[in-house]
């Protein structure tokens, strides 16, 4: 059965899906160890956070000319050109742990250049998507990646780059590298998907905005960028102190913290497994507005309760929401939009998803800290209450 939908979706689809499987490896491994790096130079906490900003960054200075740039160039080739680049740094940043020469600053220029790439390689590669799909197939491609990143990047790659900085601290950079080699190699094998016909070569400025008015007029997409956009708010502002609700208010230790990150990364799997089917038996206006419901269930829950297992549950259901979601409004752009604004529109989309993340991380700490731990979690299921009556009819239109 799984041959048969692997020849359906098509090969160069299946080259895309394995590069994706073996970069999502990769890309947890750095995540887990780059942090273990930085702590291994400075003590200072605000070092290891600025690690992960510097990596956050591109997307909110660059994304979205990286969009209109995505648009104008072959994107199989603007894939293949970024994986090298980005294992050419992981290769310097390899080498100089390796001579005991690494620095603060060479960490934070390498993981700055990693988010370059990924600005340019995650739009390139989404807008490629529907050029080589089926667009009957796309949902399942969507679940299928979906389901790689679960298994790759959460379950697989966070205790493997962990054991493998502790045997060696350049061991994960190096294989990352090496990912990113092999990601180039199995893109350089599908066809080329050059920029649409009808795409008008002006300024970038002018492209810029031509893709966001284009998205601005189209009520469903508009609406769905701002919900993730505004969602993302609402759950980093609560999960960003999540290590410390999970010590103070459910009584974990740090094992307990990890089980219930697995519960999260199973329910993501399963979100991937079962998405197409769901959005085939109750059509996706219903998922998506139940999505937005079980949210506020979420956010509620996880502010009143103190039992561990109960806090499992929910998280269990809201990654099988968010993975459900994720699918159905991916598979909902790659149909809608004309190839020419896909790479503009999945900017805006990356702009707002990791401008809310940022904003909410930084606003979780602050309201924690004045007020109490579960103040997060009150005002984002608040927030999402305002999210659901707002978008509530736009999303019948899914």
């Amino acid at each position: 059965m799984r041959a048969l939908l692997s020849a359906r979706i098509g090969a160069d689809f299946n080259r895309l899906w394995t590069a994706s499987a073996i970069s999502n490896i990769g890309d947890g491994v750095t995540m887990a160890a780059g942090p273990l790096l930085v702590a291994s130079i400075s003590d200072n906490p605000s070092l290891v956070a600025g690690a992960v900003f510097a990596q956050q960054l591109p997307c909110l200075l660059i994304g979205l000319i990286s969009g209109a740039w995505v648009d104008r160039v072959d994107r199989r080739t603007t894939v293949v050109v970024v994986d090298l680049l980005r294992a050419a740094a992981l290769a310097v940043l390899t080498v100089t742990i390796t001579a005991d020469t690494v620095t603060i600053p060479i960490v934070y220029l390498v993981v700055f250049l990693l988010g370059v790439g990924e600005t340019l390689a995650d739009n390139a590669m989404g807008a490629m998507i529907p050029a080589i799909v089926a667009p009957e197939h796309l949902a399942a491609a969507n679940a299928r990646l979906g389901a790689t990143f679960s298994i790759g990047n959460q379950f697989l790659a966070k205790p493997l780059g962990t054991w493998l900085f502790v045997i060696s601290a350049a061991l994960p950079f190096g294989l990352d590298a090496l990912t990113f080699a092999a990601c180039a190699a199995l893109i350089a094998g599908v066809r080329p998907v050059p920029p649409s016909q009808n795409h008008e070569r002006t300024s970038l400025r002018r492209e810029i905005g031509a893709g966001i008015r284009w998205l601005w007029d189209h009520r469903l997409l508009r609406t769905t960028a701002i919900t993730m956009g505004v969602g993302n708010i609402a759950f980093c502002a609560a999960f960003a102190v999540f290590v410390v609700y999970c010590r103070d208010r459910l009584g974990l230790s740090e094992v307990g913290y990890g089980v219930l990150l697995t519960a999260f990364a199973a329910g993501g799997l399963l979100g991937a497994g079962v998405a197409a089917r769901l959005s085939r038996r109750f059509g996706n206006p219903t998922l998506l507005r139940a999505g937005l419901i079980i949210e506020v269930g979420v956010h509620l829950t996880l502010a009143v309760t103190t039992s561990p297992w109960t806090a499992a549950a929910v998280l269990t259901v809201f990654s099988v929401h968010t993975m459900v979601w994720g699918v159905i409004t991916a598979t909902i752009g790659q149909r809608t939009v004309p190839d020419h604004f896909r790479g503009r529109v999945s900017s805006v989309y990356f702009l707002l998803q990791t401008g809310g993340a940022a904003l909410g991380s930084l606003l979780g700490g602050i309201l924690a800290g004045v007020w109490s731990i579960t103040t997060p979690f009150w005002i984002a299921a608040v927030a999402m209450v305002l999210i659901t009556v707002c978008a509530w009819r736009p999303l019948g239109e899914a």
